[in-house]
C-alpha cells in the first residue's frame, strides 16, 4: 500500500465531507424506541389455547439422480426436470474461509468473487456479461465458510454456449487486478460499516467469543488482512482448492442425462489439473467457559443481547430432541419465552433461541433479544430464569405437539421442488452423510418425546458455560450488569486502521530526505517564514465530491493542533472543531462531540499542514526518507517520506528543479467510511505574506477524480484565538 499524505487544504476539505456523511449517518442511527413499552402485549394466555392442527405431513419424493465420475475426476450429478425449457447447474468445490492465512483473512472470499469478475484469459468480466446478458443467462461464483459455489442458469436452447463460459471461468480464470482492487475496496467498506447496526454487533461479538477469537471461526477481519493480499495470493488460492477431483457439479433442468453428461464431459475434457487432496476443515475447540461482555453504545435506546454457547451437529442422536426443545423454548410465538419477555412482561418486541448445528462442526446455541435500555438486566434475567425452567420441568403435551408439527411441517419445503431436493441430497454428499439421512431425520423428529426434550434440555443446556454479549448504553440500564453476578468484560469496537508499511531507509536515504525537504522549504519562501506562522485562514469552493455537491469552505488553524472548518452545504452548515484531544461537531441536526476515528482524522490533518510539515528537519523525532526518483506530469520529482511516533505518515512528490510540492498522497477515509488511496495534486501557485502556495488542488481517491479545491483567499498570523474558533 502506498504510503499517503496530503496538503492542508484540501486535506480538510476531504476530510470534512467524510465528517458530514458520518454526522449523518450517526444522526440517523439508533433503534427506535420500543412501540409498546407502556403496556403489555397479549398474544395468548397459554401455548395450549391456540394450539393449530396442521393437515398431515405429506410423503417426501425423492428424485432418481443419475451420478458419474468424469475422466478427469470431477463428479457429476444429473436430474431431469422437463416443467420448463430451464437448466441450472451448481459446482460445490471443497474449500472455504476457514482455509484462509491468519495474516490474509478474506483471501478465499475475495478469490470467490474474483474468479467471476475478473473474467478469463480469453475474455474479460464486462464481456461475459454482455454475452450472458444476450442469453438472459448467469453465471455466478462464491466461496464462503466452508465451501465454494460455481451456479449458472440459462434456457435450454442456449446450454451450449453458457456451458462454454462457466468452464472457461472455472478452468481459466485471469484475477485482474482492477477487479481485486474493486472487491478489496468493498470489503474495507464493510469493514469501516460493521458496527452501524447493533444486531449486527451482538450477532458478530457473540459469535466470535463462542467460538473462540484466536481460531478460524472466530476471527475478526481488519484492514491489515486485505491489505496484505495480492494478486498472486488469489491465483494460488485458486489453484490450491479449484481442481477436478475436488469439485461436485450437480446439474438439473430440461435434459436428456446422457446428452448431458456427453456436453459437461467435453466442456472440461481439457482441465486436467491434479492436487493432493484437500486437509479436513479446522476443528472447533471446545472451552466450557462463561462471561458477561458489553459493547458500549452510544446513540441507542435498546439493548441488543445474545446468549448460549456451542450447539452442535446434525447428525448427533440427540439433534432432532434439540430442535424441538429450542422450539418450545423460543420458536415461535407460542415459545415460553415470546409469552413471557414479550406477552406478559412487554420486555422485548423480539425474542428467539434456537438450536445451531452444522454438518462439519458444532453450530450455537443461543438466544437473540432486543430489549429497551430500561430493562436491559430484568429481560436477562428471565431469559436465563426460562432456561433454568425447561431444564428442570417437564413441557406440557400441547408445547410439545406444536413445536413437532412446527419442525416437521417446515422440513418438507425443504424439498418441494426437485431443485431444492437435490441440492439437500449434494449437501449429504459434500459432507459424507448417508444418503437416507432425510428420513433417518425426519422419523427421529416424530419420535421426540416430552422424556426427550427434558433430558436433552439437562444434558446440552449449561447455564454457567454460556457467553452472554449486550450491545447498548449501560447508563440507561435498569441496574449494572454486575448485578448478574458475574465480572462484566469490555469489548473494543474500534476498528483498527491500517499501519502503513515505511519506506526501507538507511543514513544515505535519511541525509538525502533532509536535503530534498530543505529544497521544498526555500521553494515555499525559506525556513523562517514558515517558521514566523503562529495561524492561518484559507477560504474556498469545493466542487465534485464525487458528483455529490458543491460547498463553499471556510479552514482555519493554529498551530500546532487547533482546527476549525466550516463548510455551507446545499442543506445547512457543518463546523467542526478539534483542539489536542478533544473536539465537537455542529450540523443541523445538532451538536456532538468530535471523537474517536474522526478526532483521530483531525489529527492527521494537522500534523499534515503544509508549513508545519516542511519543517520537518526540525522535529528530531521524525524521520524524512527519500523514497525515489521519477515524474509527476511530466515534470522531474524525487519522492520523499515523513513519518512520525505515532505513526502518522505522509509522502510528498517535490520538484526537482523548482522545489515546489507537485503532488502528495495518504491513506484517508473515503465516503463509506472505509480507508482510500487519496493523492492530490498542486498547481497555480501564488505568493501570501512570502509564501508560495497552490490556488488549486485536484483530488483523486482510489485513482479517480474525486473534487477539485480552487482558493479565493489566504492569509497568515491574523491573531486567531482558540476561545473564538471554539465557540459554536
Amino acid at each position: 500500500m502506498k504510503s499517503e499524505m496530503r496538503r492542508h487544504s484540501t486535506r480538510t476539505a476531504h476530510w470534512l465531507l467524510v465528517m458530514v456523511l458520518c454526522w449523518t449517518v450517526a444522526a440517523s442511527s439508533g433503534l427506535p424506541a420500543e412501540r409498546n413499552r407502556k403496556k403489555k402485549i397479549k398474544v395468548a394466555a397459554s401455548p395450549a389455547e391456540v394450539v393449530k392442527r396442521f393437515p398431515p405431513l405429506r410423503e417426501i419424493d425423492i428424485p432418481e439422480v443419475v451420478s458419474h465420475t468424469l475422466a478427469n475426476g470431477m463428479e457429476l450429478y444429473l436430474l431431469e426436470d422437463h416443467a420448463l425449457p430451464i437448466v441450472r447447474g451448481f459446482a460445490s468445490v471443497r474449500t472455504g474461509n476457514l482455509f484462509d492465512p491468519p495474516e490474509k483473512i478474506a483471501l478465499a472470499g475475495i478469490t470467490g468473487e474474483v474468479l467471476r469478475l475478473g473474467g478469463t484469459v480469453s475474455r474479460t468480466g464486462p464481456e461475459i456479461d454482455e454475452e450472458l446478458a444476450s442469453m438472459a443467462a448467469s453465471v455466478e461464483t462464491s466461496i464462503g465458510e466452508t465451501g465454494g459455489r460455481a451456479n449458472f442458469w440459462t434456457l435450454k436452447e442456449n446450454i451450449d454456449r453458457v456451458l462454454v463460459i462457466y468452464a472457461d471461468v472455472l478452468t481459466n480464470p485471469a484475477f485482474r487486478q482492477d477487479k481485486i482492487d474493486l472487491i478489496k475496496q468493498q470489503v474495507r467498506s464493510g469493514i469501516a460499516r460493521r458496527n452501524d447496526n447493533p444486531g449486527g454487533i451482538a450477532t458478530r461479538e457473540f459469535t466470535n467469543l463462542v467460538y473462540g477469537r484466536q481460531t478460524p471461526y472466530g476471527w475478526q477481519l481488519e484492514y491489515e488482512h486485505v491489505d496484505r493480499i495480492e494478486k498472486a495470493d488469489l491465483e494460488g488460492f485458486y489453484q490450491r482448492y479449484f481442481f477436478p477431483a475436488n469439485i461436485k457439479l450437480a446439474v438439473y433442468g430440461d435434459f436428456s442425462s446422457d446428452e448431458m453428461k456427453a456436453k459437461v464431459e467435453k466442456a472440461f475434457e481439457n482441465w486436467t489439473v491434479e492436487q493432493p487432496s484437500v486437509p479436513p476443515f479446522p476443528e472447533v475447540q471446545r472451552k466450557d467457559e462463561g462471561g458477561l461482555y458489553l459493547a458500549e453504545k452510544q446513540g441507542v435506546n435498546q439493548s441488543n443481547i445474545r446468549i448460549g454457547h456451542l450447539g452442535g451437529l446434525r447428525k448427533d442422536e440427540d439433534y432432532p430432541a434439540l430442535r424441538v426443545m429450542a422450539g418450545i423454548l423460543g420458536g415461535g410465538f407460542q415459545s415460553r419465552l415470546f409469552q413471557r419477555i414479550r406477552s406478559d412482561l412487554g420486555l422485548a418486541y423480539y425474542v428467539r433461541a434456537s438450536w445451531g448445528a452444522n454438518y462439519n462442526h458444532p453450530g450455537i446455541f443461543r438466544v437473540g433479544m432486543a430489549t429497551k435500555s430500561e430493562s436491559t438486566v430484568q429481560a436477562i434475567e428471565e431469559v436465563m430464569g426460562e432456561i433454568e425452567r425447561i431444564r428442570n420441568e417437564p413441557v406440557t403435551d400441547a408445547e410439545l405437539r406444536t413445536a413437532k408439527e412446527s419442525v416437521l411441517n417446515s422440513f418438507v419445503f425443504n424439498f418441494d421442488t426437485k431443485g431444492k431436493t437435490l441440492g439437500r441430497l449434494m449437501r449429504y454428499v459434500y459432507w459424507g452423510y448417508p444418503k437416507d439421512f432425510i428420513f433417518q431425520y425426519r422419523d427421529k423428529l416424530a419420535a421426540v418425546t416430552k422424556e426427550d426434550v427434558q433430558r436433552v434440555a439437562k444434558e446440552h443446556l449449561h447455564p454457567k458455560s454460556m457467553k452472554l454479549v449486550v450491545v447498548g448504553k449501560p447508563s440507561d440500564f435498569d441496574r449494572p450488569l454486575e448485578e448478574l453476578g458475574e465480572e462484566v468484560h469490555k469489548i473494543d469496537l474500534t476498528i483498527p486502521q491500517p499501519k502503513q508499511e515505511p519506506a526501507q531507509a538507511d543514513d544515505a536515504t535519511l541525509a538525502k530526505g533532509v536535503k530534498i525537504l530543505l529544497n521544498a522549504q526555500q521553494a515555499a519562501g525559506g525556513a523562517d517564514k514558515l517558521a514566523a506562522v503562529r495561524d492561518l485562514t484559507r477560504k474556498g469552493k469545493l466542487e465534485g465530491m464525487g458528483g455529490m455537491m458543491t460547498a463553499e469552505q471556510t479552514t482555519h488553524i493554529i498551530l500546532p493542533d487547533v482546527l476549525r472548518q466550516e463548510m455551507q452545504l446545499p442543506f445547512g452548515a457543518m463546523v467542526i472543531f478539534a483542539a489536542g484531544d478533544s473536539g465537537w461537531r455542529k450540523g443541523p441536526r445538532g451538536q456532538a462531540p468530535l471523537g474517536g476515528p474522526l478526532l483521530k482524522q483531525a489529527q492527521e490533518e494537522l500534523f499534515r499542514v503544509r508549513e508545519s510539515l516542511l519543517l520537518s528537519d526540525r522535529d528530531p523525532e521524525r524521520k524524512i526518507n527519500f523514497v525515489e526518483s521519477g515524474e509527476v506530469d511530466g515534470k522531474a520529482a524525487d519522492l520523499i517520506e515523513v513519518s512520525a511516533p505515532n505513526g502518522f505518515s505522509v509522502r510528498l512528490w517535490i520538484d526537482s528543479s523548482s522545489g515546489d510540492v507537485l503532488k502528495s498522497a495518504y491513506q484517508g477515509a473515503a465516503m463509506s467510511g472505509a480507508p482510500a488511496e487519496v493523492e492530490e495534486i498542486f498547481s497555480d501557485y501564488r505568493e501570501v505574506d512570502g509564501i508560495r502556495i497552490p490556488f488549486k488542488t485536484k483530488i483523486l481517491q482510489n485513482g479517480k477524480d474525486f473534487a477539485e479545491l480552487t482558493l479565493s483567499e489566504a492569509a497568515y498570523n491574523s491573531g486567531l484565538q482558540k476561545e473564538a474558533l471554539s465557540q459554536p
